[in-house]
């Protein structure tokens, strides 16, 4: 890894952590980045997802008592789910040659930027759609975790737009906080990208040089991420992640 690569590799994990902390879409900017840096392809997504996941453990901090106003119960199933799929979709990956996943790449970041692109209407559709009085029914809870288990699964192999996935099953199981939503989010996604961390970690995938580079680089982007937020409107934000997605998303067909 040259100088150059470095600062490149950082730069993007910057950016990727600060988006993170304020629309998602990080890795929009730091998976393709450790690509054009020649990492190949399953490795570059292993040490994407180990590279933004400590500013996933940063934000829970910032959800800690919506998080304690859910309690244990609320949590537990959930959890217990996102833990099984990311499980499967790591192990998946793994079992994934590089020449199959480069071809999968450009299909994947088409399907991130159009969730990204259309999450707006469909969080407030299925918001209105999902407001229920009292607690909800078994079969939307059973509906909700399969959903939970089919979004870990992706969260595990890929993940681009997990968080806003995550949401829209929330806003179908009856919640309405919109802040307690955001936590739960932020929880469940720790948890599918920390044990993909573990499993990727152990299958010795992760390119060590790249990612303490661009662990520096997310942590100080979604530091910053904070303030950012407060002083730029979010929907600006999305659309410059659907602008960089769809341009990366013709790139890397073109390219393919």
């Amino acid at each position: 890894m040259t100088l150059l690569q470095a600062l490149f590799l950082f730069a993007a994990a910057l950016l990727g952590g600060a988006l993170n902390a304020v629309a998602g879409g990080g890795s929009f900017f730091s998976f393709p980045a450790l690509l054009f840096a020649g990492v190949a392809p399953v490795s570059a997504n292993a040490t994407s997802t180990i590279a933004l996941w400590p500013g996933s453990l940063a934000s829970l901090l910032a959800y800690r008592r919506e998080l304690a106003r859910r309690g244990i119960g609320g949590l537990l199933w959930l959890s217990l789910i996102s833990l099984v799929g990311g499980t499967l979709g790591s192990l998946l990956l793994l079992r994934t040659r590089d020449a199959t996943f480069a071809r999968l790449v450009p299909f994947l970041l088409l399907l991130a930027t159009l969730i990204f692109a259309f999450s707006g209407p469909a969080l407030r559709w299925l918001r209105a759609r999902g407001t229920s009085h009292g607690p909800p029914s078994a079969a939307r809870r059973l509906a909700v975790a399969l959903s939970q288990l089919l979004i870990a699964v992706y969260g595990g192999f890929f993940g681009g737009g997990i968080g806003i996935l995550m949401l829209a099953a929330l806003a179908v199981s009856g919640m309405e906080d919109i802040h307690e939503m955001n936590a739960l989010k932020t929880l469940l996604a720790a948890i599918i990208n920390g044990i993909s961390v573990l499993i990727f970690i152990a299958a010795g995938v992760a390119r060590w040089p790249e990612a303490a580079v661009m662990i520096a680089g997310a942590i100080a982007g979604g530091y910053g991420g904070a303030a950012l937020g407060r002083r730029v409107e979010p929907l600006l934000i999305r659309r410059f992640v659907i602008v960089v997605g769809a341009a990366l998303t013709i790139y890397f067909f073109v390219r393919g």
